[in-house]
């Protein structure tokens, strides 16, 4: 089962607060802390604390020091996709372990499933590069479902 880890999800759940927050698109938009990132979504703050100085190492987010300090989106939501947050804290995105950065397995000469899997890989990395944080932010009428009544969503719902 392909399966995001904890840490990505958190990842991907903290930007989409971050998008969220009046003045997100804004040149400067206004720092959020950890804390209240983790509370609004149930997340140990230590661990949210560690994903999000990652981001901010690998450019996705700006870390503001200080009394009102916290964390911003480093571009706007709609530039920043879902492919680039799970690379930032999983690295690279390999389903088999033939797919690697290391080269071939032991079985590449006789392997007859490693084409198909490279194509399962490039089409999951190119379906997460389209998914920008922006489409995981539900409008109010993204929440209503057929009947207009509110459904429940996760951060990659947009794949189910």
């Amino acid at each position: 089962m392909l399966r995001l880890t904890k840490k990505a999800d958190y990842g991907l759940m903290a930007l989409k607060y971050l998008a969220e927050q009046p003045g997100a698109g804004a040149q400067s938009p206004a720092a959020q802390s950890a804390k209240d990132i983790a509370q609004a979504y149930h997340i140990p703050p230590p661990l949210l604390a560690k994903i999000l100085q990652t981001l901010a190492r690998t450019g996705l987010l700006v870390s503001h020091a200080g009394t009102n300090g916290g964390y911003a989106l480093a571009r706007p939501a709609a530039t920043i996709s879902a492919f680039e947050v799970i690379r930032a804290i999983d690295g690279p995105l390999f389903i088999t372990s033939c797919i690697t950065i290391h080269g071939s397995c032991d079985l590449a000469g006789h392997c007859t499933i490693k084409e198909p899997l490279r194509k399962v890989n490039d089409s999951i990395k190119e379906l997460l590069n389209n998914i920008h944080i922006s489409d995981l932010i539900e409008t109010p009428e993204a929440a209503l479902g057929d009947e207009g009544v509110a459904v429940a969503r996760g951060p990659m719902s947009i794949l189910k």
